[in-house]
């Protein structure tokens, strides 16, 4: 998982998007917002829910970079926000007690 987190860090966005993401995870509730941004049905764990989380907000940052007309800048930092909040409690569950 260490990797994982290591990509995640490797990420760079604008910093006003990254600040809403942050700030946006503050008030995070895996059980209502990860449904909502991955489907319905059983929820991932924090490794898998941010692997899909990852491929979802690289197409998005695509879609930005090149002016897409489908692009969605609130399902993008939806996406952050959970990515965000997902690394936060990955990194909590490993942490030592």
């Amino acid at each position: 998982m260490q990797d994982l987190l290591s990509m995640l860090n490797a990420l760079h966005r604008p910093r006003l998007m990254m600040r809403a993401a942050r700030s946006g995870a503050e008030d995070y509730r895996r059980t209502i917002y990860l449904p909502r941004i991955l489907g319905y049905g059983v929820l991932p764990r924090h490794g898998g829910a941010i692997v899909k989380l990852m491929e979802m907000e690289a197409e998005l940052e695509h879609q930005r970079t090149t002016s897409d007309a489908s692009y969605n800048l609130v399902r993008h930092l939806d996406v952050l926000i959970a990515m965000v909040a997902e690394a936060r409690l990955l990194r909590a569950a490993q942490a030592p007690v």
